[in-house]
């Protein structure tokens, strides 16, 4: 099997070359599945500034925003400015399959949208709950936060879908109706503090980590602008799974692992279970909306009481 080759107009190259340190896969694994779950993965990307995730050979994983100026002229852009670096970006925006092989030519591994579409900066689509377990957990906990979550879900009239992260963690979606995107992150705050206090022993909405004790972290701060990977998109973990959607019913009988490029897209095959599992977008309902006002918001409060304990070692310390 030859190590290059051209789908779509994409010369493909280096494709028996390892993906990466302990991924168990090769470059054409990762080209091979992307291009066998394009029609799935695609609409989550399309009409969306996309960050990708690289692993060059010899290099460390890196996160690139920035097109770079080698990408073909059929590469998609939007530029957006960029508060926290002050300057312009510009994103590629991927929606077909071309460019999408283009990027795994370029060893991307991982897919991150945001939460926004271009031209729409301040109407956010989803609302999005990233669950984590703690440094001793494993992914049992998560999932039992996890079903705190949809409780609190269902106690506020809202519905969502779950997938694995692909690394230690569950996402979940719940798609809108049009909202600002302070209302939905004020919504996403308010919806961690209620599946909190189903279980305070066992979830936190603590964002300091030495806060957390030993607790299941729900971050409720992928809001807006935000990103949060891709349904289907492969992870830089060993093995190299995917994050995959999970049945609710079936959450407690899955792991992460369980999810690799080597296998899901035979798991999906000719089914999207992203979006057959995805409720129709709803109203968040305007009593959440206004706990969730109440609540600050977690890094800036994080990051004031960052600097209020450091002032506090430093005065004990003098």
């Amino acid at each position: 099997m030859s190590a290059e080759e051209e789908r779509d107009g994409v010369r493909l190259t280096n494709l028996d070359q390892p993906l990466f340190a302990g991924a168990d896969a090769t470059k054409r694994d990762l080209v091979d599945y992307l291009d066998a779950v394009a029609d799935r993965v695609l609409p989550q990307l399309a009409d969306r500034p996309l960050s990708v995730k690289r692993v060059l050979r010899g290099q460390k994983p890196f996160m690139q925003k920035n097109v770079p100026k080698y990408a073909p002229s059929w590469v998609e852009t939007v530029t957006v400015w960029a508060e926290t670096s002050q300057r312009e970006v510009s994103y590629a925006v991927c929606g077909d399959r071309r460019t999408l092989l283009w990027f795994a030519n370029q060893r991307a591994v991982e897919y991150h949208p945001p939460l926004v579409r271009a031209g729409a900066w301040g109407t956010p689509t989803h609302l999005v709950m990233d669950i984590d377990p703690p440094e001793s957990g494993g992914f049992d906990v998560v999932v039992r936060a996890a079903h705190l979550v949809r409780r609190a879900l269902d106690d506020c009239g809202l519905s969502g879908a779950v997938k694995t992260s692909g690394a230690k963690g569950v996402h979940v979606f719940v798609p809108l109706e049009a909202r600002p995107a302070a209302d939905v992150a004020a919504a996403t705050r308010a919806l961690a503090a209620r599946a909190e206090r189903l279980d305070p022993a066992l979830a936190t909405t603590a964002f300091i980590r030495e806060d957390r004790a030993g607790k299941v972290f729900l971050d409720s701060t992928r809001a807006a602008g935000a990103t949060v990977v891709a349904a289907y998109s492969p992870r830089i973990r060993p093995g190299t799974p995917v994050s995959f959607p999970v049945p609710w019913d079936g959450l407690d009988g899955v792991a992460p692992s369980d999810f690799t490029v080597r296998n899901a897209a035979a798991l999906v095959a000719d089914r999207d279970p992203w979006a057959e599992l995805m409720p129709e977008p709803q109203r968040l309902p305007d009593d959440l909306v206004a706990e969730g006002h109440t609540i600050p918001i977690a890094r800036v409060q994080a990051m004031h009481e960052g600097k209020r304990r450091a002032r506090a070692r430093r005065d004990a310390s003098s």
